[in-house]
């Protein structure tokens, strides 16, 4: 079976782990090249490489400041993300919920076993 372009939408782009890095980086805003490269410990042409991907799904911008190449996070194209894992947060919210609850229980339970003695 063959594989999925890693470029044919935010979803492949950042299933990569040095990608989601690359964007954790650029959550604080605009970094050129060779700050990227710092900060991962990577060669450059890896790090453009992924650059390049995350380009090709929108998920980042670049524009040119004199020679260097600035990247920026673009959080529409990361939205579809958002959305799909919005719904298990709904999901996760009701199961803590639920947990609480027996833990609520439970510390009073041992609160009035603790009380009998």
């Amino acid at each position: 079976m063959a594989r999925a372009a890693t470029t044919a939408d935010a979803f492949n782009a950042v299933a990569e782990p040095r990608r989601r890095q690359i964007l954790d980086l650029l959550v604080g805003g605009e970094r050129p090249v060779n700050d990227l490269v710092a900060q991962l410990g990577l060669a450059q042409p890896q790090v453009s490489k992924h650059l390049r991907v995350l380009r090709e799904v929108g998920a980042v911008d670049v524009r040119e400041d004199g020679r260097r190449r600035l990247y920026r996070l673009n959080g529409k194209a990361l939205k579809p993300i958002h959305d799909w894992v919005h719904e298990y947060e709904r999901l996760w919210s009701e199961r803590f919920d639920e947990l609480d609850a027996v833990l609520k229980g439970l510390e009073q339970k041992e609160e009035d076993d603790g009380s009998d003695e």
